[in-house]
């Protein structure tokens, strides 16, 4: 478990950051928020690379930092390893003495991934002679990783660790990222992309100039039209399915979750593969009654639980309820009105297909 309590100010441009949380010691939390939100300052206060004001900072009950009694220990004692956005490789290291040197930095006596296990996960292998020079910046992040996850940390700090990597790039490693949740480390990761979110992040926690506006799961958050998420073009629901089968002849994939099925473009993971699919709301229509003659096949029985504002004045949220799952319809207030929705009716949701990219869907 990590317990946070922050008080720190910059004087040079009054900059604070004032917030307190606390996270389960396990799976992935994401700390999002706009640039300029204190995401990275809040990472550097745990690393022990900055002395806040004011603090006390526990991990599995161990007291990182307590500024009431004078005690902040070292960064190299806290086990919190640290990626950054540049992969900071020793360049005059071949890639697997930089991972050897995460191994001798493991405290005697701990567990953890072999190295070995680290460079299979990662897919590394073929690196390992190779200088830092001479690798793709995605490369150099898995090194990077690897170097991080050899250290046997008890928590693994990401600081946007993508954001310097073009979007092929970052599509070459996020499922990489993804699968070090096997190792059992527990992850923060500060990121300002709602993507990142979806593929990797268990929970969810929201700043905004320096304070928490909201923590709870990505699919909780993703709901709330009174965060600044909603005002996000990408805003929707977030649903966890799983692949029940693939029909390469139409070119399509079933996905189940509970109290429906999606068909989306072929996806590559096997049946069975649980994923997260992000449903923007402005990708999603209501109709009153059943359509027939229709190109999308994304036709869910629903039934309207709420209508709320939304940051445009001319539109609206419109919460629907699939069985016990949920979607957030973007709609104007003409829609509404001609169309008399109001909480309790039945209606329909409708979908298309080609809405679901790449980027709309996360394997978990």
């Amino acid at each position: 478990m990590l317990e946070v309590t922050l008080r720190h100010r910059y004087q040079r441009d009054g900059f604070a950051l004032d917030l307190a949380f606390t996270l389960p010691g396990n799976g992935v939390s994401a700390i999002f928020g706009p640039s300029g939100c204190g995401k990275s300052t809040l990472l550097a206060a745990i690393a022990g690379l900055l002395a806040p004001d004011e603090g006390r900072i526990l991990l599995d009950g161990k007291v990182l930092l307590d500024t009431a009694h004078r005690l902040s220990l070292a960064p190299e004692r806290r086990r919190c390893a640290m990626v950054f956005q540049d992969a900071r490789l020793f360049p005059h290291l071949s890639v697997e003495s930089n991972l050897r040197y995460g191994l001798r930095r493991a405290p005697r006596g701990t567990s953890g991934p072999a190295l070995a296990e680290v460079v299979a996960r990662l897919g590394i292998g073929h690196l390992l002679a190779r200088q830092p020079r001479g690798l793709s910046g995605g490369e150099r992040q898995r090194v990077a990783l690897g170097r991080a996850l050899l250290a046997r940390p008890r928590l693994l700090l990401l600081d946007e660790p993508l954001a310097a990597l073009d979007a092929p790039l970052r599509a070459e490693v996020l499922p990489f990222l993804a699968g070090l949740r096997e190792f059992g480390v527990p992850m923060l990761y500060v990121t300002h992309a709602l993507d990142e979110v979806d593929a990797l992040a268990d929970r969810l926690i929201l700043l905004r100039e320096g304070h928490l506006i909201a923590a709870d799961t990505v699919e909780a958050l993703a709901l709330r039209t009174d965060l600044p998420l909603a005002s996000r073009r990408d805003a929707g629901a977030v649903l966890a399915c799983c692949i029940a089968a693939h029909d390469p002849a139409r070119g399509l994939s079933r996905l189940e979750f509970p109290g429906g099925a999606l068909l989306l473009p072929l996806r590559p993971e096997a049946p069975g593969a649980q994923v997260r699919v992000r449903i923007r709301a402005r990708d999603v229509a209501v109709a009153t009654h059943p359509i027939e003659g229709l190109s999308t096949q994304n036709i869910l029985p629903a039934t309207i639980l709420g209508i709320d504002p939304a940051p445009q004045p001319q539109e609206v949220f419109v919460h629907l309820a699939i069985g016990p799952s949920r979607l957030l319809a973007r709609l104007t207030r003409d829609s509404v009105d001609r169309l008399g929705l109001s909480p309790g009716r039945a209606v329909f949701a409708v979908l298309k297909a080609v809405s679901f990219d790449r980027g709309g869907t996360a394997e978990i």
